[in-house]
């Protein structure tokens, strides 16, 4: 597998690598082993969700689950194409308030790591987009939470022009500047 670092401490691009023929193509898109040869240690998972948004220029997020019950998730692109992003929120770290965003693909094949202390959420840039991500906790609702897609400065690739397609718990979300983050940097989440 391949690992990269980000511009957000603690936030990675893992890439797997993919064996193809003439049938298609064999990967394998989660194996603790290899990431730990080459040096990252993930927490463990206990859920595993999958959406598919149908319409291009569906947003959801920007997501968190807060402690006791925060979430770290590794991302990935089941079918389609979307634009996946990440917001440090956690209180004190050098890079809050700022975000990465990655595309990730049916066809690239590549994952992103978020820790617990951000913020996730992503634009679907084609059709019947499927997401599927690990979660290193399970869904509490009562630890459910949202920060509006457009206040936190992330340049997402739709036109101005353009109305995205959101939840009403998306729509009615705080704004970041009104959000008094749960997490911490450097506490063990």
């Amino acid at each position: 597998m391949q690992i990269d670092t980000t511009a957000l401490d603690g936030v990675y691009v893992i890439t797997p690598k993919r064996f193809g023929d003439a049938r298609g193509f064999f990967s394998e898109s989660w194996n603790r082993k290899a990431l730990l040869a080459e040096g990252l240690e993930l927490p463990e998972f206990v859920q595993d969700n999958h959406s598919m948004s149908a319409q291009t220029g569906t947003i959801r997020g920007l997501h968190f689950q807060s402690p006791p019950h925060a979430q770290g998730k590794l991302v990935r692109c089941g079918r389609g194409r979307l634009f996946d992003v990440a917001v440090d929120v956690r209180r004190g770290s050098p890079s809050y308030g700022k975000w990465i965003g990655e595309e990730l693909s049916f066809d690239n094949g590549r994952q992103l790591w978020i820790p617990a202390g951000f913020l996730h959420g992503f634009l679907t840039l084609e059709p019947d987009t499927e997401i599927i991500y690990k979660c290193t906790d399970h869904y509490a609702p009562a630890c459910d939470g949202a920060v509006r897609w457009d206040s936190c400065g992330v340049d997402w690739p739709i036109s101005p022009e353009t109305e995205p397609l959101l939840s009403e718990k998306d729509a009615a979300a705080q704004v970041l500047a009104e959000f008094d983050s749960p997490f911490v940097w450097g506490d063990a989440q």
